[in-house]
C-alpha cells in the first residue's frame, strides 16, 4: 500500500489532519507557556494519565446564502477534551479552550488548508457528582468554510 500524498487527500481528510496538527502541534506548545502544568494532546493509541487524547467529529453544516452563491462549503467540527476528575480538572477545560481559541487566532487558515476557521462554541461540562472520580468534559464547536472546489480532491 502506498502513502496517500496531500494532493490526493479529499479535503475532509486535510481538514482532520491540519485540526490534530494545531493540536499536538501549536496548542501544546501554548500548554507548555503556562503557569500551570497541564496535559499536553497526544493522538493515536495513547493510554494513561500524562496527556489527553481529544475526539475530533466532523460534519457539514447548513451554508447561508452567500456562502452557496460563492461556493464554499461549510463544515462543523467538534473537538472534545476530556479531562479525569482532579483538583486542576476544571481549570485545564478552561486552558484547553483558550490555548485552541488562541491557536486558531493565529492560524485561522489551518496552514493554508481552509478559508477559515473560527471557534463558534465552548461547553464545559463536569463531572456527574463531585467527588466519585467521574471526568470533565470541554466541548469546542469549529465552524471552517472551504472553497467548493477544493473538494475535487
Amino acid at each position: 500500500m502506498t502513502d496517500m500524498t496531500d494532493k490526493e487527500l479529499f479535503i475532509e481528510e486535510k481538514l482532520l489532519n491540519s485540526v490534530k496538527k494545531l493540536l499536538s502541534g501549536r496548542l501544546n506548545e501554548l500548554l507548555e507557556g503556562t503557569e500551570y502544568p497541564i496535559p499536553p494532546v497526544e493522538f493515536g493509541n495513547y493510554r494513561g494519565g500524562s496527556a489527553v487524547v481529544p475526539t475530533i467529529t466532523l460534519s457539514t453544516c447548513e451554508r447561508t446564502e452567500k456562502e452557496r452563491v460563492i461556493r464554499l462549503d461549510a463544515y462543523t467540527l467538534t473537538v472534545a477534551f476530556i479531562v479525569p476528575e482532579h483538583p486542576a480538572g476544571e481549570r485545564n477545560c478552561y486552558a484547553y479552550a483558550s490555548s485552541v481559541a488562541t491557536a486558531l487566532w493565529e492560524d485561522p487558515t489551518l496552514g493554508g488548508i481552509v478559508d477559515r476557521a473560527v471557534l463558534a462554541g465552548k461547553k464545559y461540562v463536569p463531572p456527574k457528582q463531585s467527588g466519585t472520580g467521574g471526568d470533565w468534559e470541554v466541548i469546542l464547536t469549529l465552524r471552517v468554510t472551504v472553497e467548493g472546489m477544493a473538494n475535487a480532491g
